[in-house]
């Protein structure tokens, strides 16, 4: 529980510490992992530092030599540990001190082991996705290189870029690149150049090692802080059989540190070379072109069409004639026939005409109502009739009807 004080009523030194001890003193014994540093050995005790692979934490740790001895020769600086230790406050100095109990190197299988969990972890979220990752630019304008002081990789990088592009720029950040401080500088180094606008590509570079000299570029924070990062990614982690979850989570991933200067900058001379293969070819397309334009037109040239346009005129102009006269010709015999027709249909009409038969000789007999009178039964004694002759008509009266046939 919380101590009630003020300050006309304050607590002794001795007070706080003691409270303090006898919180951590109910911790019990926990099992801590941590890298080692800072490992001294002097009498029958041994001194170190248990720092915290990702943050920038550490926590002093105090052990029988008869401890450190039986955990085996792998334990030493830099090396990840596994510690049983029971927490302690020394509450003469107010320090707080792991006293170790048990020491367990941790070892390749179990790192493997942790570094395929996690590799699984990352994948389900699809930081490895293909469709993640980003394409270089042509000719970056800046790179920035993440690398050791004075390391191969940096001069591997800057020598086959420069090689390749003289003016190409680079801004280098020296970091730790194995260690417990590398994950941290890394990163801080990351987000510097990410920050910066004129920086369009950022190399991280290191040469070949044992796996444990490369797990800081395994480690989940860098991983993460490269996935978020907006500027593209070359990773360039030891040699090709190195694979680093860096290596999956960068946008390019180099072989070598030199493979990543030959992927992020284009060769000046290869580019020349294509410049001059690309202007020939167009100079061939563009010749090409225009003679078979040439040959077209020669050929359009060589047509009688264009040749004598003259005498198309003169043949269509007699075309037109003799279609004028085999127009009028065909028209003359329609008519002709015509006429013929005709001639022929009035000489019939002429014949069978009652106007015809009048003119023989003969007459029509009518009543009043113009009724035809084609049997003399058909008529009275005394009753008008009319007779129609060749000349014009008669106006009649029966007098005498006789019937039958003369």
């Amino acid at each position: 529980m919380a101590m009630e004080t003020t300050a006309e009523s304050p607590v002794p030194v001795r007070t706080v510490l003691q409270a303090v001890g006898g919180w951590i003193g109910r911790l019990g014994r926990i099992w801590v992992e941590g890298q080692i540093t800072d490992l001294n050995a002097r009498g029958g005790t041994v001194y170190m530092t248990l720092r915290d692979p990702v943050a920038n934490m550490s926590v002093r740790v105090i052990g029988p030599r008869a401890v450190f001895e039986a955990a085996g020769p792998a334990v030493t600086d830099g090396a990840r540990v596994v510690v049983h230790a029971k927490p302690d406050f020394w509450i003469n100095r107010g320090t707080f001190s792991l006293s170790v109990l048990e020491i367990r190197p941790v070892g390749v299988g179990e790192l493997l082991a942790r570094l395929e969990r996690l590799k699984q972890v990352l994948a389900s979220e699809g930081l490895f996705r293909p469709e993640r990752k980003r394409a270089l630019p042509f000719l970056p304008g800046k790179i920035g290189l993440i690398c050791g002081r004075d390391s191969d990789a940096e001069h591997d990088v800057l020598q086959n870029a420069r090689r390749r592009w003289p003016a190409v720029a680079f801004q280098v950040e020296n970091t730790a690149v194995q260690g417990s401080y590398a994950v941290g500088e890394v990163m801080e180094a990351l987000r510097r150049l990410d920050a910066d606008p004129a920086v369009e590509v950022i190399i991280i570079a290191r040469g070949g090692g044992a796996m444990e000299d490369l797990l800081p570029f395994s480690d989940e924070a860098l991983v993460r802080a490269v996935s978020a990062a907006r500027t593209p990614v070359v990773s360039a982690i030891g040699h090709e059989q190195d694979s680093p979850l860096l290596d999956l989570v960068a946008d390019v991933r180099a072989s070598t540190p030199t493979d990543a200067a030959k992927r992020t900058v284009p060769d000046v001379r290869e580019q020349l070379q294509l410049v001059r293969q690309l202007r020939d070819r167009g100079r061939r397309c563009l010749a090409g072109g225009v003679e078979r334009e040439l040959a077209w037109l020669k050929a359009v040239r060589s047509r009688p069409a264009l040749a004598d346009p003259v005498r198309e005129v003169e043949r269509q102009s007699e075309r037109v004639l003799a279609l004028r006269d085999r127009s009028r010709r065909c028209l003359a015999g329609a008519l002709d026939r015509a006429g013929d027709e005709l001639s022929h249909t009035r000489a019939r009409l002429l014949a069978l005409s009652p106007a015809a038969t009048l003119d023989r000789g003969y007459a029509i007999l009518q009543r009043e109502d113009a009724s035809v009178v084609r049997e003399p039964a058909e008529v009275k004694e005394g009753e008008r009739l009319l007779v129609r002759l060749s000349g014009g008509r008669l106006g009649v009266t029966v007098s005498d009807v006789e019937p039958g046939r003369e």
